[in-house]
C-alpha cells in the first residue's frame, strides 16, 4: 500500500465488528493481541455467549502471550462486567457483535478507566497491524496466561452497595446473551421477585434477536402483564444496553428512558448523541445539553471531558459516572428498578414531552460507502438549510429534524426524524428518505 494511501478502517462507531470467521477471524484476533501486548500490556479478556466466541477470545489471548505479556481471561461475562474489570489491567478486551444477529462478532477494547478506546488508539492499532508492528517474546519470555471468575461476584456487589435493596416483581429477558449470568441474580439479591426468560446462555440466541426493539420484545410484554409484574427489562447480547416495559406491558425505548434517568441524574450537564429526541432538552431546561457522534466511546469521552453527570444514547446504553465511565445495562436494571420502586415506570414516562420520532434503515454494501458518502454530502449542500455534520448529516427545522448517517456498526444508512407532529415527522423522513434513495 503507498504512504499516501488512505488506511483502511478496522473499527466503527463500537469496536471492530463483522461476520465472524469472514471479516473477523482469528487471525485477525491473533493479530489484535500481539498489538494489545506490545502496546499496552497485561490484557483482560472475556466474551459474550456467540458460537465463535471462545475461538476468537483464544486467538487475542494467545496474541498477547505471543507479545510477552500477560492475558487473563474472564470468560463468558458482559461487557460492563468485562470492563469494570480492566481497571486492574493495562486494557480489556471483549469479543462480543453487541446487538447484532448471531452470525457477527467483532472486538471492543477498553481502557482502565472504562472508557472504550477512542480514535487516536484506534488509528495507532490500525496503523500497527498494517505495518505488523508488534513484538515476538522469545521462546522463554512469553506471557503467562491466567483466568479469573470473580468479576461477576464482584460486578453484583458494587451495584448492591451502591443501591441497596427494593422489592418489586420484574421480568428480565436477557435475550440468552451474556446477562444471563448477571442481571436475574442480581435483582434477586436486591430482593426482587424476578421471572427470567431467555435466560440460558446460547449463541444461536434462539428466543429472539439480540437487539432489544419493541418487535423483538412481545413476549417480554404479554410475561409482565400476565404475572402482574412492576417492570420489564432487557438487554441486548453482550449487556451494554438496556430498555424496558412498563407496569401496563407497553415498551419504553430508549429515548422515554434517557429522559427519565436524566431527569433523575442532571442538575448541570448531560451529554448524548446528535440522534436523542428534542424532549430531553425540555426535560433539563436549565442543564446544558452537549450533542455528540453516535456510540457509546463518544458520549463517555464527552461525558469525562465536561464532567457530565450523565450521558446515554436512544439505543439503550446508559453512563453513570458516578459509578463508572462504561455503558452498563446490568446497572441502569437495577437503578431503574430503585426508581420504579417509589413510582410506576408509566408516570415517570408520562413527564416526559411526547414528539413523533421515525427510525429506519437501508441496506448499504460496504464498496458503496464511499459513494453514498459523496453522494449525500453533495445532496444536503445543495439544500441551502444549517446542516450539522457531528455525525452523519442532521437538518434542524423551527418544528422537528432529519438526521442521515452511515452505520458505525452494521452496513447501513440510518435515517432519524422527529417533529411536533406525526405528519411532519412523516414528511421530514421522506425526505431525507429521498436523498438517499434518489440519484446521484
Amino acid at each position: 500500500m503507498p504512504p499516501d494511501s488512505p488506511r483502511v478502517r478496522l473499527f466503527g462507531s463500537s469496536g471492530i465488528r463483522g461476520i465472524a470467521n469472514v471479516d473477523i477471524t482469528p487471525d485477525l484476533a491473533l493479530a489484535v493481541g500481539r498489538v494489545l501486548g506490545s502496546t499496552y500490556g497485561a490484557t483482560l479478556v472475556g466474551r459474550d455467549p456467540r458460537l465463535t466466541g471462545e475461538m476468537l477470545a483464544s486467538a487475542l489471548i494467545a496474541g498477547v502471550l505471543a507479545s510477552g505479556a500477560d492475558a487473563t481471561d474472564a470468560g463468558m461475562v458482559s461487557t460492563p462486567t468485562l470492563a469494570r474489570g480492566a481497571r486492574e489491567y493495562k486494557c480489556g478486551a471483549v469479543i462480543t457483535a453487541s446487538h447484532n444477529p448471531a452470525p457477527y462478532n467483532g472486538i471492543k477494547l477498553w481502557n482502565p478507566d472504562g472508557v472504550a478506546f477512542d480514535e487516536t488508539q484506534q488509528g495507532e492499532i490500525e496503523a500497527a497491524l498494517e505495518r505488523k508492528a508488534f513484538a515476538h517474546a522469545s521462546w522463554d519470555r512469553v506471557g503467562t496466561r491466567r483466568s479469573r471468575s470473580d468479576l461477576v461476584d464482584r460486578h453484583v456487589s458494587e451495584i448492591l452497595r451502591t443501591l441497596g435493596s427494593t422489592h418489586l416483581r420484574v421480568v428480565v429477558d436477557c435475550g440468552s446473551g451474556a446477562t444471563s449470568t448477571i442481571t436475574p441474580r442480581l435483582l434477586r439479591e436486591m430482593g426482587c421477585r424476578v421471572t427470567a426468560l431467555n435466560a440460558q446462555p446460547d449463541g444461536h440466541f434462539p428466543g429472539r434477536d439480540p437487539e432489544p426493539t419493541e418487535e423483538n420484545l412481545e413476549v417480554l410484554r404479554q410475561t409482565v402483564r400476565v404475572t402482574w409484574s412492576d417492570l420489564g427489562i432487557a438487554h441486548d447480547g453482550d449487556g451494554d444496553r438496556m430498555v424496558a416495559i412498563d407496569e401496563k406491558g407497553q415498551f419504553v425505548g430508549g429515548d422515554k428512558l434517557l429522559a427519565v434517568f436524566a431527569k433523575q441524574e442532571v442538575k448541570k450537564t448531560v451529554v448524548v448523541p446528535v440522534d436523542t429526541s428534542m424532549a430531553i432538552d425540555e426535560m433539563l431546561p436549565g442543564a446544558k445539553v452537549v450533542r455528540t457522534r453516535v456510540g457509546d466511546v463518544y458520549v463517555a469521552q464527552e461525558v469525562r471531558r465536561h464532567r457530565a453527570e450523565f450521558g446515554g444514547e436512544p439505543s439503550g446504553t446508559w453512563i453513570f459516572p458516578k459509578v463508572a465511565l462504561c455503558p452498563d445495562g446490568v446497572y441502569a436494571a437495577a437503578h431503574l428498578v430503585k426508581l420504579v420502586a417509589d413510582t410506576p415506570l408509566s408516570e415517570l414516562v408520562a413527564q416526559v414531552p411526547h414528539y413523533p420520532i421515525r427510525r429506519g434503515a437501508i441496506s448499504l454494501p460496504p464498496a458503496e460507502r464511499d459513494a453514498m458518502f459523496t453522494k449525500l454530502d453533495a445532496a444536503f449542500a445543495a439544500m441551502h438549510l444549517r446542516v450539522e455534520t457531528i455525525d452523519g448529516w442532521r437538518v434542524p427545522f423551527e418544528d422537528g429534524w432529519f438526521l442521515v448517517r452511515l452505520s458505525g456498526t452494521e452496513p447501513k444508512v440510518r435515517i432519524t426524524a422527529e417533529a411536533r407532529t406525526e405528519a411532519r415527522a412523516k414528511e421530514l423522513y421522506e425526505l431525507a428518505l429521498s436523498k438517499v434513495t434518489g440519484p446521484s
